[in-house]
């Protein structure tokens, strides 16, 4: 049997970006780790103290418009969405991820620039089985008419739902069966978003303040603001399930299994990790063949779907 093996990047490799909220100039080096480490931040700042985080469910907090982890002594490492969908997309296990202030650099608001970032490293297999977590019966978190599952399937595949009263993003519906392949081509490279109108409420409250047409799609009326539209027709609930993908990697393995998400956000991401695991009987934990999941056929025909 062709196991799977765990992986992590060949070589360091930094980049440099404005966080998206704090709107602080944040340095970032990724670093390879050894097998069964998971994905670890460590703050480099004095303000972050040497903090060590791990990139787990337990570790989340809530927080608006992100994703947050903490650790005991209320230290945080915010936006780490779009990386840690990187990391899923592209496979990666074991990754120590330096930050020398209090957030991810956002980039291009995508996860494209991060995935390029690993590509650039390099990606090498280490000694050691990855551990996959198979769905056994149906999860569900609802807040009205949001709500998130996780169902049994054959495969991870992801669908989700948003719909706003914008006749610019309207209601879109996307289905994805995932491999890296269609990760980065069909995902990646689908930015964050905002209405123009929500602008100076959320720097009132502290928020965005390193947000530009450089790093979101902005919607004004029915109007795109950004040179040049959006990347895909359908880029606003694309970027939906590229965070859902992020934040479902906080349970440190990928899953086998379905993920349906509907007008629903990083919070009830979070509280479904949650429900999942108070329920033993709701997942098993084992190991990936190549015959079975990652690589079968059934990973190849069902690619991706729109309504």
């Amino acid at each position: 049997m062709n196991i799977v093996l765990q992986r992590t990047i060949k070589n360091p490799i930094h980049c440099r970006g404005v966080g998206l909220h704090s709107g602080a100039k944040i340095a970032m080096v990724l670093h390879p780790a050894p097998a069964g480490n998971g994905v670890v931040f460590r703050r480099t700042d004095p303000q972050g103290a040497g903090a060590v985080i791990a990139a787990n469910w337990r570790n989340a907090v809530d927080s608006a418009l992100c994703t947050r982890i903490h650790n005991c002594e209320g230290i945080t490492i915010s936006t780490i969405e779009h990386l840690m969908a990187a990391f899923a997309g592209a496979e990666i296990d074991n990754v120590v991820v330096e930050l020398d202030g209090p957030e991810v650099p956002i980039m291009d608001g995508s996860a494209a620039p991060f995935l390029f970032l690993i590509e650039c490293a390099g990606i090498v297999e280490q000694d050691a089985p990855r551990r996959t977590i198979r769905i056994l019966k149906t999860v569900s978190v609802a807040d009205g008419e949001k709500s998130v599952s996780l169902m049994p399937d054959d495969c991870f595949s992801m669908s989700f739902e948003i719909d706003f009263a914008s006749r610019v993003v309207s209601r879109q519906d996307i289905s994805v069966v995932f491999d890296s392949d269609t990760f980065k081509s069909e995902i990646s490279r689908a930015r964050t978003f905002g209405f123009l109108h929500d602008v100076d409420r959320m720097r009132a409250a502290g928020l965005a303040r390193g947000g530009s047409l450089d790093n979101a799609v902005v919607v004004s009326g029915d109007t795109i603001l950004n040179e040049g539209g959006l990347r895909y027709s359908d880029e606003f609930v694309r970027h939906k399930l590229l965070d859902s993908l992020g934040d479902l990697y906080l349970a440190g393995a990928p899953f086998i299994g379905h993920f349906r998400g509907v007008r629903s956000g990083h919070a009830l991401n979070r509280q479904l990790l949650e429900a999942l695991f108070a329920d033993s009987s709701a997942w098993c934990e084992t190991t990936l063949s190549r015959g079975e999941t990652l690589d079968a056929p059934v990973w190849n025909e069902r690619r991706l779907a729109r309504a």
